[in-house]
């Protein structure tokens, strides 16, 4: 599976990443923001069920993940600081959900599209588990891309749409934490 897409018209190659986090909807604005970033789609992504639907992936037994698919330009933005910004807003000591969204669906996954992404993956989750900032290990599971399947519309760049309830859902703890192990 390749991970780079060509825009013709000027030459530029872009690549692709995948993350899995908690809920997509918190996951969207962080990489949305940075500069490099082409689009962020919110979706499901390793599980058994084509073309799921978001009611069939929250009773968890689809075996997806809610994920976001980060088109961004490597010229601009790396890959291993997109994987920075990952650890900086999950919690990747918490295997089975994230700060108030519980269940596998909300498990917290790297999925690589390239052997070059599994290496940056692998090497930085293994720095963060050397440096000490966490109390318990590092769960984040690093998987191989499987298909990605963009969620329903109203989904999409939600902290947009609904800026109020987008800031609820960040004060549910993944603020709390942000604070607490990455504003040092």
């Amino acid at each position: 599976m390749s991970d780079k897409k060509i825009d013709n018209k000027e030459k530029i190659q872009y690549e692709t990443a995948i993350f899995a986090g908690g809920c997509f909807w918190c996951m969207v604005e962080p990489f949305d923001t940075q500069p490099g970033i082409i689009s962020v789609v919110s979706g499901y992504t390793g599980g058994d069920v084509p073309n799921p639907t978001y009611e069939q992936v929250c009773t968890g037994t689809t075996g997806h993940t809610e994920a976001v698919k980060i088109t961004f330009d490597p010229k601009v933005m790396s890959y291993k600081d997109l994987v920075n910004i990952y650890w900086q807003v999950t919690d990747p000591t918490d295997a089975m959900g994230q700060f108030q969204d519980r269940g596998s669906q909300y498990q917290p996954v790297i999925y690589y599209n390239s052997p070059k992404q599994k290496e940056i993956a692998m090497r930085s989750k293994e720095e963060l588990e050397k440096s000490g900032k966490f109390d318990k290990p590092i769960v984040v599971r690093i998987d191989p891309a499987q298909p990605f399947y963009p969620a329903e519309e109203y989904h999409q760049d939600f902290y947009k749409k609904d800026p109020l309830r987008y800031q609820i859902e960040e004060m549910g703890g993944r603020e709390q934490y942000k604070k607490k192990y990455w504003s040092k």
